[in-house]
């Protein structure tokens, strides 16, 4: 049973609120919540390389894990940030229990041609692409969570230590090892 909780305050309608509310049992405001923060999820998961059959799915569960964590929520965290982490806990529990490698993610670097460009451009453009998805593939899920919660999806070190339940140290780690095997496999100059 979902303890009462009291939200900060009653006029709010910010994130923070609707998690409280959703503590209380207001399956409204999960709705809401859904509404605010499906895209960032479905856009995290396809970039941690979950299947695009496969997102959608992934997505309600993260949703639906909420009602189970919300007792966990701290509101000095970003309810974006714990969201992410819940989506990067299902996405580890989705190739453990489908026990097949995470498929490549491409749809993120995807570059829009501008006017004028020539073909022999556009083909530079989609081998760097593809070098760059395969680069990706290789990485760890651990280095590879950190490299896209940071540089795609912005957060700031600290947020993504709290959304996957490490020290911040260990993100920095984990990043600067990403980058480095990614400057490598892509062939990019230091």
């Amino acid at each position: 049973m979902i303890p009462h909780v009291v939200p900060p305050s009653k006029s709010a309608v910010d994130d923070a609120a609707l998690v409280f509310q959703i503590g209380n049992g207001d399956l409204e405001a999960l709705g809401i919540l859904f509404d605010r923060h499906e895209d960032a999820v479905a856009r995290f998961l396809s970039r941690m390389g979950v299947s695009p059959a496969d997102i959608d799915d992934l997505v309600q569960n993260t949703f639906l894990q909420v009602l189970r964590a919300v007792r966990r929520f701290d509101p000095r965290v970003s309810v974006r940030s714990w969201l992410l982490g819940i989506a990067s806990m299902m996405a580890r529990r989705h190739r453990r229990s489908l026990g097949r490698l995470t498929k490549r993610i491409r749809s993120w670097a995807t570059i829009p041609h501008g006017p004028g460009i020539t073909p022999d451009e556009a083909l530079a453009e989609r081998q760097a692409e593809l070098r760059l998805g395969r680069a990706l593939d290789s990485l760890s899920d651990k280095k590879r969570e950190a490299f896209v919660l940071v540089t795609l999806e912005g957060m700031s070190g600290e947020e993504a230590a709290v959304a996957l339940g490490v020290p911040v140290n260990t993100i920095w780690t984990r990043l600067h090892h990403a980058r480095r095997e990614l400057r490598a496999l892509v062939g990019v100059e230091s």
